[in-house]
């Protein structure tokens, strides 16, 4: 009879045993196979585009390298690329992902984000959301709008303010003004020659002088001297100071362009960036700083639109935010629901315009609403009466008389609002509660439409119907960015430049 051979001596924890699936290891209810069941039914590889045949190494699998990055943003809302590389050797989920592809090195996987996501990410969001809301069935009607300022990754005290810029630019034009009379007078006219002064000069006019004013007086920079014990000639001087303001003007127009119309700042380290107020001020001196506007509309708890801006103000991204949301769906939304930062003349006209019911606060709102004194305040132009021939009385029966009708400042529609003067302020025994700052009579402007709408939206807001939509939008929209800047731990952007933070902020989203 043979000895029985004991196996177990054999045996080690680390031996190779079966099944040899990864896809029998990872637990039912992990989020992969979700995640997998959405992007799978995407046809992918139509977004990249396929480049001739190259010599050398074969490329990785650019959906297995989509398939890596989405759901790294999906579980820790940023993860830096040498963290994705890091996942793909020890998370048994990634090489599930990969497919028993090689895992890829960060390099290859940042080149991958840049050359064939940053053009092709927004529209595989669309289509992500697509499938979703369509196997959802998403209600597209209520989008719950919010935006917040992120920082910028720049410098803080790179600023650039335009409104300096055009201040010091104005003291530059006075100054070339009184150079260029003083060379008239002094050196130009024994030549009977004489330049022309302006109120502001163009830089080509500015180089126009400065060859002129060195051909005419036969000017060698080489014999120019410089140093202790030099003295320089006026002729130096005044050359030297015209190339200067050149330079200067230069410097001014190149600030001022890259600011654009719409901005008043931008950080020289990014210059898409600009300064705003941020809520977590953590340097606690309430200082600007670096940043771009994140706007989301959400709809029933999924980012339906996005977009990044570079205004300080959430007014001006309502109707790009709009736009954006009637181009991936084809319609817009019947009942747009945001804060006060959003109730503006131009976007009620707008939501008028495109079939949108006003669920936006206007900046009054909450005052409106709560304060009864500010409401029925009789020193209100709103609350002043009328009498019998239809003249605007004050709480002291004076009349307001017509005076013009004068553009809404910022408007876009060509509306205008009236302006009315009171006939005599003079001995008025209210006029320190009704207006103590002025000087002369007061004059109060009205805007019958904007007060009409406002009357509109308060009645929107103040029903139950809106009462349900202004909480759950402090639910959805404010909650959204709850969890991608408190528990994901996103709260300062890693890329540069607008087009780079758009793409960043896609994938996290």
């Amino acid at each position: 009879m043979k000895n029985p051979i004991n196996t177990n001596k054999y045996y080690k924890p680390k031996q190779l045993k079966l099944p040899l699936e990864i896809e029998k290891i990872i637990e039912i209810s992990d989020p992969v196979y979700s995640f997998c069941e959405v992007v799978d039914y995407i046809d992918l590889n139509s977004y990249f585009v396929k480049e001739g045949y190259k010599t050398g190494r074969p490329r990785y699998n650019r959906t297995n390298l989509l398939k890596i990055i989405l759901f790294s943003f999906m579980e820790n809302g940023y993860l830096s690329l040498r963290g994705i590389e890091k996942s793909c050797k020890t998370d048994i989920r990634y090489m599930y992902l990969l497919d028993d592809m090689d895992a890829p090195s960060f390099a290859t996987i940042g080149n991958f984000i840049r050359k064939d996501l940053t053009d092709t990410i927004e529209n595989i969001f669309i289509e992500i959301n697509k499938i979703i809301f369509e196997k959802e069935n998403v209600d597209l009607e209520h989008t719950y709008i919010d935006g917040t300022k992120i920082e910028a990754n720049a410098n803080k005290y790179t600023w650039v303010w335009k409104k300096s810029c055009i201040t010091n630019r104005d003291k530059v034009f006075n100054k070339l003004t009184e150079l260029i009379e003083k060379i008239n007078k002094n050196e130009l006219m024994l030549f009977g020659i004489k330049f022309e002064t302006r109120t502001e000069y163009a830089i080509e006019y500015v180089e126009e002088i400065l060859e002129k004013y060195k051909e005419i007086l036969n000017i060698d920079e080489n014999k120019f001297v410089y140093g202790k014990g030099k003295r320089k000639t006026n002729i130096q001087r005044n050359y030297e100071k015209i190339k200067e303001y050149k330079e200067r003007l230069e410097t001014y127009a190149k600030h001022i362009e890259i600011c654009g119309e719409k901005r008043g700042s931008y950080s020289k380290t990014d210059k898409s960036a600009t300064f705003m107020r941020i809520k977590t001020d953590y340097m606690g001196n309430d200082q600007l700083l670096p940043a771009y506007n994140l706007q989301i509309a959400v709809c029933e708890e999924y980012i339906g639109a996005l977009d990044v801006k570079q205004y300080a103000s959430d007014m001006d991204c309502f109707i790009p935010l709009m736009e954006k949301f009637n181009q991936i769906y084809g319609k817009y939304p019947k009942y747009p629901i945001a804060d006060a930062g959003y109730g503006s003349y131009n976007n009620y006209l707008y939501c008028e315009q495109h079939g949108m019911e006003k669920f936006m606060k206007f900046t009054m709102f909450e005052k409106e609403t709560k304060n009864e004194k500010y409401r029925n305040n009789p020193y209100r132009a709103v609350n002043f009466k009328k009498d019998i021939e239809g003249n605007i009385v004050c709480p002291n029966g004076r009349k307001f008389k017509f005076k013009q009708e004068q553009h809404v400042r910022g408007n876009k529609y060509g509306r205008t609002e009236e302006v009315y003067e009171c006939e005599s302020c003079e001995n008025c025994s209210h006029k320190q509660e009704c207006c103590p700052k002025a000087k002369n009579n007061r004059t109060i402007r009205l805007n019958r439409e904007l007060t009409s709408i406002h009357k509109e939206v308060l009645g929107n807001l103040n029903s139950i119907h809106g009462a349900l939509l202004c909480m759950n939008r402090s639910i959805q929209a404010e909650g959204t960015f709850g969890i991608i800047k408190s528990d994901k731990s996103y709260k300062r952007l890693r890329r540069k430049g607008l087009e780079n933070v758009q793409l960043e902020f896609l994938l996290v989203a």
